[in-house]
Parts: structure tokens; sequence; C-alpha cells
């Protein structure tokens, strides 16, 4: 399930993982967060906590994660991922540039610091 982080900005969306990610995950938490945040904004800045807590994803739910990106294609601004996966950060970095907006790799503890850079212009 995606849980709210604590201490997001006005205009950043922020979410820990916790368990498995499953479809209803988009369904119920994500994509309404994303719909309804960009109602009042121009673009998503987002953080993602990828962190112990985390078991990964079923192949429904990474289905629905690249249908959501795709759909707000132009609409991604900041994305930030906090993560203690090495196989993660590594992948991030290595396609992040064919994500539009910005995208940037934080270590597990560092939330503050991934919510202080997506909230930034």
């Amino acid at each position: 399930m995606y849980e709210v982080l604590p201490g997001t900005a006005e205009n950043v969306l922020g979410f820990k993982a916790v368990g498995k990610i499953t479809p209803d995950d988009y369904k119920k938490t994500l994509d309404p967060a994303i719909d309804a945040y960009l109602k009042d904004h121009d673009g998503v800045r987002i953080v993602l906590e990828l962190g112990p807590e985390w078991e990964g994803m079923t192949v429904g739910a990474m289905w629905d994660d690249l249908k959501l990106g795709l759909s707000k294609v132009t609409k991604w601004k900041r994305i930030a991922v906090v993560t203690d996966r090495d196989w993660l950060e590594h992948a991030t970095k290595a396609f992040g540039w064919a994500t539009p907006g910005e995208v940037k790799v934080f270590e597990t503890g560092e939330v503050a610091d991934a919510l202080t850079w997506a909230a930034a212009d």
C-alpha cells in the first residue's frame, strides 16, 4: 500500500510504499491523489519512498505504473525516489533521462532532503 509521507509541502505529493504494491494501490490511492493534485497545480512534484518496508510490485501494478506515467507524460516536474535498494537506484539513474521532468535518487533517511528538493523551483 501507499501511505502519505508526513511533512510534505503544499506543492508536493509524498508516498511511502509498504508491503507489495498492487493495482488497487494505484486505483485507490495514487491515481486519485495525482488527479486531485493536478486540479490545483500545473505539474506533479512527487516523492516516493521505497525503503525496507517495500516488498516490490505485482505485474499488474507495474503495468499501472507505466500507464500512469504515460497518461501524465507532460505533467511530471520533479520525481524524487528515496530507496535503500541499489538496483533501484541504478535503474532510476540509468533510465531517468527518459522520464519527463527531473528525477533524483535519495538514500533512505533522506526523505526531508527529497521533499525539499521536490518542492524547489
